[in-house]
């Protein structure tokens, strides 16, 4: 990373706070050229609830100075409830939250330093209300950028994915719980944080709550998923995600159903920003987008939009392993999305063997599996953060509980670029059922590396809005999708494909354990594969990676990490253990000491489903001088056949005493998961 201090503009920055129509203000910090005031300019917008005066500071401190820096001004701007804004926050893209954020670009365009001109930008959270606040128009947006996000809240988020139940959920439902906890700063907000933070603890809820309530697709998810209607989009997207991230799908979601400009971008890493990519190769992210917004806020005619619609990391393969520095590959484009230059190849299945593409059907067969609940432990997590470790393991771990598919060798190198779909004709003995589709690259060591999997919930196999049960016995087709890729195999790998009735603990698995039959000679595995040959589309190089100067921070006290897997084979417990511990981190500037730790544990006993158990604990931490909070909050999921079970428990503390302290005990019925 290469540190920018020389700018074309002299850069001021200010703390702000922006005024609501209902009397709430939101706190925030604005990076502008100094020379703003005479030459207005246009504002980018950040609109997240982590805490720009710590959490996310020195993230912002990267960022924002930058785009000032050429001529942009930066604004990063805490949700009501969030931060040392007013109110108190209740759940993810609420209408409130997107009204906030069409009166925050208001205000901006109307500061004497701005020309009136604004876009929005940002990861994760700051990805999705951008796109949710573009379907919405607001006067004077002209360009968003947009990373790790998604189109569908439902069908390709931290929730759910195929109709299943995602651990995430849980996980990410923890994390809220603990951010919604924090207080606002006393130095911001004077006497009144006391009052603030209170408020926050009795009122922001059990996020984990609504989202149980919401298994299937409906309007509580459909709120927010632009791709209800593409065509409200009008403004220029930038879509940007990596292939060991969770989002990557909805580039090529947004890139076939939008008409508006827009450019896709899919590297190697995990869920972070391409110039702070892990892992490598990061990329000079911050000139791309710098370049976007002069072209689109500014009218620059730069080149923003010339080169492939998609630029995307060509994979090489690799030994399978839970975290890597770098991925080889290359970088390789692609005109338009969908591609005519994809080709559809279909992949029958035989007795244990993936035929040839366009080979005869096999001979009819049963080949069944029920796989126990250790399949799984080695998949990682849904959406990486490759901190700690958290990339699949060997897949040979996995295999031995799945039915498998073995391809030939390959004689010379193959390309796959797109979401493979594999097909097929099956029959179960329980009426709900879950099925986990993976596909590998195996070496000629027999070291199996996890390419791309899919799941589906089966009784969604029609639908997600309307689940219908299945019929032991009765034949049914069903399809199922896995993540988009691009993969280059070696010649002497070859493909499996690996079908498991669970995926725990990275899904929740069904109420009762299943034996799954796969009838081959109705069956097939459909690849996109990307001809093979000198690259039509010339990707331009990327510049190294770039950013100005991190705000100055103190370690004081180091943190951990853990990724564990334990069985006990005497009483056959066995559990994922994960610990992210960040330590104590000074922010030198403001004098404040903060302190973040997780601790996850994913539980179960032999192959009883009833004994599966999701518990998270986190802990939060703010201190100055004799200034001192901290926050615990604990969530446990358990179930049986027909509930889902949710305890949660949240303290907090003001120096020694306890100032706050509320349990919670729900049971939500299983609606067809």
């Amino acid at each position: 990373m290469r540190i920018v201090e020389d700018f074309p503009h002299e850069v001021v920055s200010e703390e702000v706070r922006v005024p609501l129509p209902d009397g709430i203000t939101l706190a925030g910090r604005v990076w502008r050229p100094a020379d703003s005031d005479a030459e207005p300019v246009p504002a980018v917008l950040e609109f997240i609830p982590y805490r720009q005066r710590d959490l996310t500071a020195v993230r912002d401190s990267m960022h924002h100075p930058y785009f000032a820096g050429h001529g942009i001004a930066g604004v990063r701007v805490d949700l009501r409830g969030s931060g040392d804004s007013d109110g108190v926050l209740t759940g993810e893209y609420l209408e409130q939250e997107l009204r906030d954020a069409e009166e925050v670009l208001a205000w901006l365009a109307g500061r004497p330093w701005c020309s009136g001109r604004t876009g929005m930008m940002g990861i994760s959270w700051g990805g999705f209300n951008a796109l949710q606040v573009a379907a919405r128009r607001p006067p004077g947006l002209g360009a968003i950028v947009t990373a790790s996000s998604t189109d569908d809240r439902y069908a390709d988020d931290v929730h759910y994915m195929g109709g299943c139940l995602l651990t995430d959920n849980l996980s990410w439902a923890s994390t809220m719980f603990a951010y919604n906890s924090c207080p606002p700063d006393p130095e911001v907000v004077g006497d009144r944080w006391r009052d603030m933070w209170l408020d926050r603890l009795r009122g922001s809820g059990l996020w984990l709550e609504d989202w149980l309530r919401h298994q299937r697709r409906d309007e509580f998810w459909e709120h927010g998923s632009v791709c209800e209607d593409f065509s409200a989009i009008e403004c220029p997207v930038l879509a940007v995600s990596g292939w060991a991230d969770g989002y990557s799908n909805s580039v090529f979601r947004l890139l076939e159903g939008l008409e508006a400009p827009r450019r896709g971008l899919v590297g190697p890493w995990s869920h972070k920003y391409p110039h702070l990519g892990q892992p490598g190769p990061a990329v000079g992210f911050l000139q791309e987008v710098v370049a976007w917004w002069d072209h689109w806020l500014r009218d620059a005619d730069n080149g923003a939009m010339d080169g492939p619609m998609l630029r995307i990391w060509m994979q090489d393969s690799v030994p399978p392993s839970t975290a890597y520095v770098e991925r080889p590959g290359r970088w390789v484009g692609e005109a338009s999305w969908p591609s005519p230059r994809i080709d559809l190849a279909r992949y029958p299945l035989g007795a244990n063997r993936l035929l040839e593409a366009g080979a005869a059907p096999s001979p009819p067969a049963e080949l069944t599996v029920s796989s126990p609940l250790s399949v799984g432990q080695y998949a990682g997590k849904w959406c990486s953060y490759n901190a700690p470790p958290d990339l699949p393991y060997d897949q040979r771990e996995e295999d031995g509980g799945s039915l498998v598919f073995d391809g030939e060798p390959l004689v010379g190198r193959r390309e796959i670029l797109g979401s493979p779909v594999v097909e097929l004709e099956i029959t179960v003995d329980r009426p709900v059922a879950m099925l986990a589709a993976r596909l590998s690259d195996v070496d000629p060591d027999g070291r199996a590396t996890r390419i791309s999997y899919g799941l589906l919930n089966l009784t969604h196999r029609g639908s997600h809005e309307e689940p219908e049960v299945l019929l032991p016995g009765e034949r049914c087709r069903v399809a199922v999708q896995l993540n988009a890729m691009a993969q280059s195999l070696a010649p002497g790998h070859r493909l499996r494909l690996a079908l498991s009735t669970s995926y725990w603990p990275l899904a929740w698995p069904p109420p009762e354990p299943v034996r799954l039959t796969v009838h081959p000679e109705h069956s097939r595995l459909v690849l996109p594969l990307r001809p093979d040959g000198p690259d039509e589309q010339q990707v331009p190089a990327f510049g190294e990676p770039e950013a100005a100067a991190p705000l100055a921070t103190t370690l004081l006290e180091a943190g951990r990490e853990r990724w564990a897997v334990t069985r006990d084979l005497i009483g056959y417990e066995s559990a994922l253990e994960v610990v992210k511990d960040l330590g104590v981190v000074r922010f030198d500037g403001i004098g404040l000491e903060v302190t973040r730790r997780a601790d996850e544990r994913y539980g179960w006993t032999a192959d009883d489903v009833d004994s599966v158990r999701g518990e998270t604990t986190w802990t939060m931490g703010f201190r100055r001088g004799d200034w001192r909070v901290e926050t615990v909050g604990r969530t446990v999921l358990t179930s049986t056949p027909t509930d889902f079970h949710l305890y949660a428990q949240l303290d907090a503390y003001e120096g020694a005493e306890r100032v706050f302290a509320h349990s919670w005990r729900e049971t939500v019925p299983r609606d067809h998961v």
